[in-house]
């Protein structure tokens, strides 16, 4: 039996030689075990240092929804820099001190606030604030509406143009002549003849803001609530110029006023009246233009319809024999269809509206589809204006132009 030889030295491996190995071996087994938990150690320490971070942010936000709501309020007037007069939300006028880290130049009269609920001292300034109503009221994306899309009124898209888009466009050419531009435009005429979508072809075509809201929107419940809308819809379109505000049916704040009036109708006169003064008030409106839509104007008030206030009042009548022709043209074209004879559906549908010549248009869709084709034939296009008349003789409607205003 053969003795163990160390292979570095060549000297025989006696017993102490291998015990020294051995401890050796788990000398550094033990040193890596030491840095393993040193590493852990580090990464614990780490982690128990977020924990208390993140602990720290949820105290404290803890705190905040602890915390007693601020009340909001608007300034009266300052009267000097440790004091200012304020009245809160409720109406009631205060005496309060001034938090001084705040920045005594943004403390105007007018400005919201932020007042402390127990001493009612300022706290914060606030952001002026519109009406979620009206704020939602800009249009963000343009609607996919052209001039090309209104059939039957070249005479009044140029005097929208003119009214419209060309004050905002080049507004040096008025001041060359010497004259103040229209503040805006009133649309009439009976439902359904393109008032809304000429509106909408505004909004596609210009670069301006535009803001649409329907007078009822404007008639509130509870006083002063209509005339606060109202200035807030000016404002924001001033803050927002050059900008567009387009009021369909304003019937619904604009009528007559009356002596003998409910309590309803007098906060509906209150709007209106806050409406004529931004309209020729003061304040110029400068890059904002109004164009409003009615079928009613016989009941507008004198006053809204003055020169100053709308200084054009462009009638949209229902479309003549050329432009039912051009509005069946723009809707049958966008359709499959088989040898449709247009002049013989002008002739059968003389006093319809642009609404009902598209409804015509979709009725005959619907009938092919039904009938399982892919294209539409002149007797679909004959039988929707069959019931198109039906439906009109059902709902009283004559062929009268003047009748469609009632």
């Amino acid at each position: 039996m053969g003795t163990e030889v160390d292979s570095n030295t060549g000297n025989p491996i006696t017993s102490d030689d291998g015990d020294l190995k051995a401890l050796e071996i788990e000398f550094k087994q033990l040193q890596d075990e030491a840095q393993r938990l040193l590493s852990e150690r580090v990464h614990l320490e780490n982690d128990l240092a977020n924990v208390k971070k993140r602990a720290s942010r949820l105290d404290e936000e803890v705190r905040i929804l602890k915390s007693p709501p601020l009340i909001v309020g608007h300034l009266q007037d300052v009267l000097d820099e440790e004091r200012a007069i304020v009245r809160s939300s409720n109406g009631t006028v205060f005496q309060v001190s001034i938090n001084q880290r705040l920045d005594s130049e943004k403390l105007r009269p007018g400005t919201r606030i932020a007042l402390n609920q127990d001493t009612l001292s300022i706290i914060e300034i606030l952001h002026d604030a519109w009406d979620p109503m009206v704020s939602g009221a800009e249009m963000v994306e343009k609607p996919n509406v052209d001039y090309e899309s209104v059939g039957g009124l070249d005479e009044q898209i140029l005097q929208v143009r003119e009214a419209i888009e060309l004050p905002l466009e080049k507004p040096e050419l008025f001041r060359k002549v010497g004259i103040e531009p229209p503040k805006g435009i009133l649309l009439v005429g009976p439902p359904g003849c393109g008032k809304t979508m000429l509106a909408k072809a505004v909004a596609s075509q210009t670069n301006a803001s535009f803001i649409r809201m329907v007078g009822s929107e404007l008639a509130q419940k509870y006083i002063g609530e209509g005339g606060r809308m109202v200035r807030e819809l000016f404002s924001l379109a001033k803050d927002k110029s050059p900008a567009i505000i387009f009021l369909d049916e304003i019937d619904a704040i604009g009528a007559k006023r009356l002596d003998s009036a409910t309590s309803g109708d007098r906060e509906v006169q209150r709007t209106l009246m806050q409406l004529l003064a931004e309209l020729d008030g003061f304040d110029a409106l400068e890059d904002v233009k109004i164009i409003a839509a009615t079928n009613r104007p016989d009941i507008l008030d004198d006053a809204l319809l003055r020169p100053g206030r709308f200084d054009r009042v462009i009638e949209i009548p229902l479309p003549d024999e050329n432009g039912r022709k051009t509005i069946l043209s723009i809707h049958l074209e966008k359709m499959s269809t088989s040898r449709v004879n247009i002049p013989k559906i002008v002739e059968m549908t003389e006093g319809f509206s642009g609404a009902e010549l598209k409804a015509t248009t979709v009725e005959s869709g619907m009938i092919a589809i039904r009938d399982g084709r892919s294209k539409v034939k002149q007797d679909d296009v004959l039988l929707a204006v069959e019931r198109i008349k039906k439906k009109r003789e059902s709902n009283g409607i004559s062929s009268s132009p003047d009748a469609l205003y009632n």
